[in-house]
């Protein structure tokens, strides 16, 4: 292998993320998320070891569907209680200069003018090292959290986000030219009004007039993330996303997987190599075999069965409460529920799973085909056959202590990779999206859908400049009204 692999430390803004029980672990230091301090710690340790980037997940809702009611997950903390990831990152920020985020934000429940405005804001604060992952969130606290009986079904949802990038797209790269600022003393204009345009979308889910109220960041479209298996899912990351957190039994459907993907993207005229593909790795490296082992047994005898099944439940289906023997497709074909987007408990598993083969998969961490329990040169070996055998291009670290599991990777398997010439000695790029596809390359690849509203192109007949430059060099000082066409 000849080219470097992506890594990324799992992160959400909680005590329990996805090890549960492990916060109770004496070197864990997970009760301190609440503290600014501990993410500033995070980020340092994360630059000094070249990660890619702290990948931000986050969830709007409980997980009350397992007994019955959240309080399982209240107890053993699965995501509960958690905060905003998106708060944190300019504190990581500005103690890094190189340290990707990838935070995670849902499109179903807030409209996107006020998001357009937050990640506008973070790409400008982090100098263009921002990323969004998109969700469109399956819980169905999370609906009811939003004034509604119960979650937005599973394709709707998809449509609602294809529309609401539709809207990003429009203020991100349409609705300022590049130029718009001048800054330009003399005169005092600081931005030229004749650079700077309404969108006015109207749309069956969202009417925005704009113009987007932040000046176009290094970036503009912060580097975009979003993990789907189903059929809307995969379409969605075909058109958007950049980068994709893929899924898979084993590494050759992960192989095909990531095929499916490329072949999507190009089939929607972008590039192959647009995409990146991840996915999530268990690594629990020692100095010795033995030592890794020990650490291993430890966190299987932490980690709780009970936070597993809360967290597997929180889609609403409790697994606990069928026979072991009960096939999960027959239950969810009994109860009616063809166009629900299968959360955690269930989407893993391939047709004919029964119930007590999920719950035993599910209620384990070391199952799975990218875990690697050893040295550093054994795990050094598996992630090289990893890659080699699924063209990932890179992966999402699990945590089980924080900050023991980064700890441990940058000073065991980091040099071991560094040597192979699987991992970077330094950084070389500027922005994240040059992280991931190369200098040069901060702004929307030319395919990308976004890249059609550039320079206020293709907005439609509704769209307006604030005024139009008028035959003397100077700007009217008219503005066009909003109209929707």
């Amino acid at each position: 292998m000849t080219r470097q692999i992506a890594f990324n430390l799992f992160e959400m803004n909680c005590v329990g993320h996805i090890s549960h029980g492990l916060w109770v672990h004496p070197e864990n230091n997970r009760h301190r998320f609440n503290d600014l301090d501990f993410w500033v710690e995070t980020a340092k340790l994360l630059e000094a070891g070249l990660f890619d980037s702290v990948f931000l997940a986050d969830v709007i809702g409980t997980y009350d569907g397992y007994r019955g009611g959240p309080d399982t997950a209240l107890r053993e903390a699965v995501q509960i209680p958690s905060n905003d990831p998106l708060l944190i990152i300019p504190a990581m920020a500005a103690v890094t200069k190189h340290l990707g985020f990838a935070a995670t934000f849902s499109t179903t429940y807030e409209p996107p003018f006020a998001f357009a405005r937050r990640a506008s804001t973070l790409d400008h604060l982090t100098k263009g090292r921002f990323g969004w992952n998109i969700v469109t969130s399956y819980l169905p606290n999370a609906a009811r959290n939003f004034g509604l009986p119960d979650e937005v079904e599973h394709d709707q949802r998809y449509a609602i986000a294809d529309e609401y990038l539709d809207v990003l797209y429009k203020l991100w790269e349409g609705s300022w030219d590049d130029d718009a600022v001048i800054e330009d003393r003399e005169r005092r204009i600081y931005t030229d009004p004749s650079k700077v345009r309404y969108i006015n979308h109207r749309g069956p889910h969202f009417s925005v007039a704009g113009p987007h109220l932040s000046a176009p960041s290094l970036q503009r479209t912060p580097v975009l993330f979003q993990a789907g298996s189903s059929t809307a899912g995969k379409a969605f990351a075909a058109r958007h996303a950049e980068g994709v957190f893929v899924g898979g039994r084993d590494a050759a459907a992960y192989r095909e997987n990531v095929q499916d993907l490329r072949r999507l993207a190009v089939a929607n005229g972008r590039g192959a190599d647009h995409i990146k593909a991840f996915a999530s790795a268990v690594v629990i490296v020692g100095r010795t075999h033995k030592e890794a082992q020990r650490k291993a047994d430890e966190y299987r005898r932490l980690s709780s069965a009970e936070g597993y099944l809360a967290h597997a439940g929180g889609g609403g289906i409790d697994l606990a409460a069928y026979r072991p023997d009960e096939v999960i497709d027959d239950i969810l074909a009994r109860e009616d529920r063809p166009g629900r987007d299968r959360q955690p408990s269930t989407r893993r598993h391939p047709a004919g799973t029964t119930v007590g083969e999920a719950l035993e998969r599910i209620t384990r961490f070391d199952r799975g085909p990218f875990v690697a329990i050893g040295t550093a040169t054994e795990v050094a070996d598996e992630i090289e056959r990893w890659v080699e055998g699924t063209d990932l291009d890179g992966f999402n670290l699990r945590q089980f202590l924080t900050p023991g599991t980064a700890e441990d990777f940058i000073e065991l398997v980091v040099p071991e990779l560094q040597k192979r010439g699987l991992y970077r000695r330094s950084y070389e790029e500027s922005t994240l999206r040059e992280r991931l596809f190369g200098p040069g390359n901060t702004r929307l690849f030319d395919q990308h859908p976004g890249a059609r509203y550039r320079n206020g192109a293709n907005l439609g007949s509704g769209a307006a400049l604030l005024s139009e430059p008028a035959g003397d060099g100077t700007h009217s000082t008219a503005t066009a009204a909003p109209s929707y066409a």
